[in-house]
């Protein structure tokens, strides 16, 4: 019985031990596989926000279902989630809503897109979504080794019509016209690109828009900055909620399908 005892003390001290180590791993930045109780399903916090998570399906610049994302969800940290429902209330009585097309990202995605870059371009998706440049030109310019989105508060989001959806033809990955000249199967309101286009069209500030589309990406700056979102100049769609609560931090659990959902991957999201 005493050896029981003593064992059982040290076995206890032990774990205490391992916890304080994986505590101080997670606090220097090592990536978790387990999602946090600090992240959050975005329809548990607001459902009429509109999601069209790009990376779970095949509309993304690299064909396919990008790994990590298991489940067309958009997840975020409960800070960036609650001002984002904020921003929404005051795009309503405007008779507009938030549409998100992506939100936190796991490393392994990136690590993905990384891989990507170095593989042979892909005429298809050279048009689409990076016309004016070669796949050699997108990295690091464009694709870095680590993104902001894994830290789980930034996200890419544009405005849409109330009650309005894209159309079918928005799952396709390959577009008859390239993402400068915009994407009319999308319900986004006119932003004078699709997303996810490696171009300087897609810089927040930028020439060649129409007054419309001056006006709508003002828009969005305007109501995500009231709300606490920073813009990155060279995306539109790009914002990241501040002060971050993880900054340091990049997490790598993966997207799963919300408890109550029963989704899973998809082509069509």
């Amino acid at each position: 019985m005493t050896v029981c005892h003593h064992f059982g003390r040290a076995f206890l001290a032990a774990a205490a031990v391992n916890i304080l180590l994986g505590a101080s791993m997670s606090a220097a930045g090592t990536p978790k596989t387990i999602m946090p109780n600090s992240f959050v399903y975005l329809r548990d916090v607001d459902p009429t926000i509109q999601q069209d998570t790009r990376y779970a399906g095949s509309d993304n610049f690299t064909g396919g279902p990008v790994p990590g994302y298991d489940a067309p969800e958009c997840i975020l940290v409960r800070e960036a989630a609650e001002a984002l429902k904020v921003a929404q209330a005051d795009l309503k009585p405007m008779g507009y809503a938030l549409k998100v097309y992506d939100c936190y990202r796991p490393a392994q995605a990136v690590s993905a897109f990384v891989d990507w870059s170095t593989e042979p371009d892909d005429p298809d998706a050279k048009r689409t979504h990076y016309p004016n440049l070669s796949k050699s030109d997108l990295f690091p310019k464009y694709i870095a080794t680590r993104s902001g989105h894994s830290r789980g508060a930034t996200l890419d989001v544009t405005i849409v019509p109330i009650g309005s959806a894209p159309s079918p033809a928005e799952a396709d990955p390959v577009k008859p016209e390239p993402c400068t000249e915009g994407d009319p199967a999308d319900n986004s309101l006119a932003m004078g690109t699709g997303f996810d286009c490696f171009d300087v069209k897609a810089n927040t500030v930028t020439k060649g828009l129409t007054p419309e589309e001056e006006r709508n990406r003002q828009l969005l700056l305007k109501v995500m900055s009231r709300h606490g979102f920073q813009n990155y100049a060279k995306e539109i769609w790009h914002y990241t909620f501040q002060p971050e609560p993880f900054p340091d931090t990049y997490f790598d659990f993966p997207i799963l399908p919300h408890p109550g959902s029963g989704s899973g991957p998809s082509d069509k999201t």
